[in-house]
């Protein structure tokens, strides 16, 4: 992939931890994201942490994507399958369109990493009011591998042949 003659687009990222346990402080995956989306020149819209609580999951999504301000939603923890684990049921009914692609390929490349577990992972991408939102597992090396592996690439405008940020203008027409 090709990132030259464009300039670099800078997105609003907010980040939203789904844990029962963790705090900010101890918030490795969410800290992770956090330096990764900044490192690659994007910045923070927002961070929080919530529990494992589909109505609460659903409001903080909910308001980043009312606001015009918060461009993506980055989601983590939730997406497995034990009872507590709720985050895509909570995401996506409030989604506009899937992104059945995000999902499919953020687990072939789990797959290399801790094999069949990869199964489990229920990651989900969509588009909710013009905003992207992606939900990534909880282990921080799971965020890692979607943020340089799948994410940094499609939220960078120079990403040829083409890439999200692109679309941004044309999301929300009718």
């Amino acid at each position: 992939m090709s990132t030259a003659e464009r300039d670099f687009v800078p997105l609003k990222i907010a980040v939203l931890t789904i844990s029962d346990t963790r705090t900010l402080e101890e918030d490795r995956s969410g800290q992770a994201l956090q330096e990764m989306l900044e490192a690659d020149g994007h910045l923070l819209a927002d961070r929080q942490i919530v529990p494992d609580d589909i109505y609460r999951i659903r409001a903080v999504v909910s308001a980043w994507i009312a606001d015009p301000e918060v461009q993506v939603v980055l989601t983590t923890g939730g997406t497995g399958f034990t009872g507590r684990d709720g985050t895509p049921e909570a995401v996506a009914p409030l989604l506009d369109k899937q992104m059945p692609g995000f999902g499919e390929l953020f687990r072939v490349l789990s797959h290399e990493v801790i094999g069949t577990s990869t199964l489990q992972s229920r990651a989900l991408g969509g588009l909710a009011n013009g905003t992207f939102v992606f939900c990534l597992p909880g282990s921080t090396g799971a965020c890692r591998d979607a943020w340089s592996k799948l994410l940094s690439s499609q939220l960078d405008y120079r990403t040829r042949p083409c890439n999200l940020v692109e679309l941004m203008p044309r999301l929300l027409e009718n």
